[in-house]
């Protein structure tokens, strides 16, 4: 719907109510023998859990990822081996046994985003130990025989599933921002690596537009910088007038959110995303490390949720506290119908830019 890498590999996800479910019933056992002989599960909150899964996966051979089931206060972590298995039971953790580590489910997802059709995407489910390759309303005939005969191939490491919208960038934190003819949002003011006042956006609408107003059809207020797109999708923006920059994020309710600083994506993580077509809107981290394959090219390291997005959002803000955590890239469907919407990393954008938050 367009007008014209590197973010955290731990897979923490917010177990729902199935899984915690399965967790009251290993605790309830029905004799005394299997209640002796159930392992003690430590009560953690989220980080001291992130903590704990750090140190296991670091130890464990095989390393197949974890999550946190948020209703019982348990980690879960997946092992392939018995010696695994017996390392997390005693440090307090659930073992859930599996088939594949994360290294085997990387190479697949490696390989089916080498197939570069155009309306997929590609990110690693660590609750079901797959790779999931989402096909939008796009990926038809020959090339969604491709695909499944690729994802088939894999050997039960994916699975395939269908998207109802189409993945598009969102061109068109925040505020709009104009400028040759097209519109975008602003993601959160910086500065620069010459020390100069800025913001981040998309990529795809810095390396299409070189200047911006703050109004259709007004005087312009910066100046466009660095910006990649496809491969990734982020870009910079140098202010040019004296513009007020404060280093927060529209509420769109009168209010602000103050931005302190970067933080990573962590699956299962509750986030809010706010653009200049739709406003603001929450949603959870499905997965990191997402690739997407859209019409322009693929953008790889990528933010996957659940929150909704149209055209002109493309650039904005997705935060978790006061954390800048995500530029809006794109995704498919609408805030009418729901859909699914893809970032940039806000580390990785600094990183390469040299900017700072602020």
């Amino acid at each position: 719907m367009s007008q014209h890498r590197r973010v955290s590999k731990r897979r923490i996800v917010l177990a729902g109510s199935a899984v915690a479910a399965l967790a009251v019933g290993t605790l309830t056992a029905t004799t005394a023998n299997a209640s002796q002989d159930a392992p003690t599960l430590k009560s953690l909150s989220s980080t001291s859990a992130a903590q704990l899964a750090d140190q296991l996966t670091s130890d464990i051979k095989g390393d197949a990822g974890s999550y946190y089931d948020a209703k019982a206060n348990k980690l879960v972590v997946n092992v392939t081996d018995k010696a695994a298995k017996e390392k997390v039971e005693a440090a307090g953790a659930q073992a859930k046994v599996v088939t594949h580590t994360l290294a085997q489910l990387d190479s697949a997802k490696d390989a089916l985003t080498g197939k570069n059709i155009p309306g997929t995407a590609r990110s690693v489910d660590v609750k079901t130990n797959k790779v999931v390759v989402t096909a939008d309303k796009t990926v038809k005939g020959a090339d969604l025989a491709k695909l499944k005969k690729a994802v088939k191939a894999q050997d039960g490491k994916a699975e395939l599933k269908r998207s109802e919208g189409k993945f598009t960038t969102k061109i068109a934190g925040g505020d709009a921002i104009w400028g040759d003819g097209g519109r975008c949002s602003l993601g959160f003011n910086v500065t620069t690596a010459d020390g100069k006042p800025g913001f981040l956006t998309a990529g795809h609408c810095t390396t299409a537009i070189s200047s911006w107003s703050d109004s259709e059809g007004g005087q312009p207020i910066a100046e466009s910088g660095d910006g990649k797109f496809p491969g990734n999708d982020y870009g910079i923006a140098t202010y040019t007038g004296d513009t007020d920059h404060p280093s927060e994020v529209n509420l769109y309710d009168g209010g602000t959110q103050a931005i302190s600083g970067a933080g990573e994506a962590e699956v299962g993580q509750k986030v809010t995303r706010s653009g200049s077509t739709t406003q603001v809107h929450d949603g959870t981290v499905k997965a990191v490390d997402a690739s997407v394959t859209y019409p322009e090219g693929t953008v790889d390291g990528l933010i996957q949720t659940d929150v909704c997005a149209e055209p002109g959002d493309s650039g904005g803000s997705l935060f978790a506290g006061d954390k800048a955590v995500g530029l809006t890239s794109g995704g498919s469907g609408d805030c009418s119908a729901g859909g699914e919407t893809y970032f940039q990393p806000v580390p990785a954008a600094l990183d390469a830019l040299g900017a700072k938050i602020g």
